[in-house]
C-alpha cells in the first residue's frame, strides 16, 4: 500500500487500532494474552507494545484502509494532523506497554531530562496503572530519606539493596508516578498499564542474582545509574486521583498528569461525546470492555484488551459501550 495515494483519496485519518508486539523477557509471564482475547501460542509475554514509535517493537495499523502500516510511518506522513498542534516531535512521544511481572524486575533507573541532554541515554519519566494485584502487592519506588552514594554502594555489596528502597503496597487501580532518576522496581505477580516517554534506556542496578537463558548473570549498568540517580527524591510515589467529568453516565478521572503525559480513567454507561481542542492525539486502552468510536471518518469497534490511536485532527468523537458499560483508559499529551 502506498500512502500517498490512499492520502489522495481522503481516508487516511480514523481511529487506527494498533497490532501490539511482544518480549519475552524472563521474569514475564503469560496472561496479557489470555486477558485480552489474542490469538497466541503459548509462550513468555513479558511486555506486550501497544503503541509504539521505535525500530526494536514497531507498532502497526491493524484496520481500516492504513492496515499494515506503521505508527512512524504515519507521524511522517501526517505530523501534526496525527500528534496534534501541541506536540512538538518528529516521532511519536510516548511508549505504553502492557507489563506481566511473573517475577519482580531489576532494581533499575532512568535518565530525566536534564541527564538525557548531556548525552547519558534517552530521558524516560513513566507512571504504571496498576491492572491486577495479588494479596499484599508492592513495589519498590524512590530511596529511602538519607540514603546516598556510599549506603546505597554498601547494601549493594551485601546483596540487600532493596532495604534503601521505599517499598509502596499496591492494589488494582493505583497509578504510581516513576519521574527520570527514581530507582525502583516492579515486583512479583503484578500486571500492569505502563505510559513513559518513547525511550528504551534501563540502567539495571541490581538483579536479585537472576541468571539468563544461557545461564550468566544479567548485565549491570551501576556506573551509568550512579550519573542519573535522584538522591533527594520527595515527590509523592502514588498519585491521588482527580474526578474531571461527572454526570449521568459518565464519570472521568484523572489518574497523573506530567508535562509528558496525561493518564485517565472514563467509566461510561452511556454515549459520551468528546470535544477536543486538536493539540493532542487521544490513545485509548479498552481493558475488558469492547467500545465504538463514532466520529467523522465513520464508527470503528474496538475489542477488549486493544489500543486505539484516534489523531488530533479529529477533534471531536462520541464513544458508546458495545454492553452495558465501559471502562476504558485515555492517554494524551498535556497542553
Amino acid at each position: 500500500m502506498v500512502i500517498t495515494r490512499t492520502m489522495n483519496t481522503g481516508i487516511t485519518l480514523y481511529p487506527y487500532i494498533l497490532e501490539p508486539t511482544y518480549k519475552d523477557y524472563i521474569w514475564g509471564g503469560n496472561r496479557i494474552p489470555a486477558l485480552f482475547n489474542r490469538n497466541q501460542p503459548d509462550g513468555i509475554y513479558a511486555e506486550s507494545w501497544e503503541l509504539s514509535d521505535r525500530p526494536e517493537g514497531m507498532s502497526h495499523v491493524s484496520n481500516g484502509a492504513l492496515k499494515g502500516e506503521s505508527l512512524a510511518t504515519l507521524v511522517t506522513q501526517f505530523g501534526e494532523k496525527l500528534l496534534g498542534r501541541g506536540v512538538k516531535a518528529t516521532a511519536f512521544p510516548l511508549l505504553v506497554k502492557l507489563i506481566d511481572a511473573r517475577e519482580r524486575l531489576s532494581i533499575q533507573v532512568h535518565p530525566d531530562d536534564e541527564k538525557a541532554a548531556l548525552g547519558i541515554g534517552e530521558a524516560k519519566t513513566e507512571a504504571w496503572h496498576i491492572l491486577e494485584a495479588p494479596a499484599n502487592a508492592q513495589v519498590f519506588a524512590g530511596l529511602k530519606p538519607g540514603t546516598n552514594k556510599a549506603s546505597l554502594l554498601a547494601a549493594l555489596k551485601k546483596n540487600q539493596l532493596e532495604k534503601t528502597l521505599q517499598s509502596v503496597p499496591v492494589t488494582a487501580g493505583d497509578t504510581i508516578f516513576i519521574p527520570g532518576g527514581r530507582v525502583h522496581a516492579i515486583c512479583e505477580g503484578l500486571l500492569i498499564l505502563e505510559v513513559q516517554q518513547n525511550s528504551n534506556t534501563t540502567y539495571r542496578v541490581y538483579d536479585w542474582g537472576r541468571l539468563d537463558k544461557k545461564g550468566n548473570p544479567r548485565e549491570l549498568h551501576l556506573a551509568q545509574a550512579l550519573k542519573v540517580i535522584r538522591w533527594s527524591d520527595p515527590a509523592p510515589v502514588k498519585t491521588t486521583p482527580q474526578a474531571t467529568c461527572t454526570k449521568p453516565g459518565t464519570l472521568v478521572t484523572e489518574l497523573v498528569v506530567s508535562p509528558y503525559f496525561r493518564l485517565e480513567k472514563l467509566e461510561i454507561s452511556a454515549p459520551f461525546f468528546i470535544q477536543h481542542d486538536g493539540k493532542s492525539f487521544n490513545a485509548l486502552f479498552t481493558g475488558q470492555d469492547d467500545i465504538r468510536v463514532m466520529s467523522e471518518a465513520g464508527s470503528e469497534r474496538i475489542p477488549r484488551g486493544r489500543t486505539c490511536l484516534i489523531p488530533a485532527a479529529l477533534d471531536h468523537y462520541t464513544l458508546k459501550p458495545v454492553g452495558r458499560t465501559a471502562t476504558l483508559l485515555r492517554i494524551s499529551v498535556p497542553s
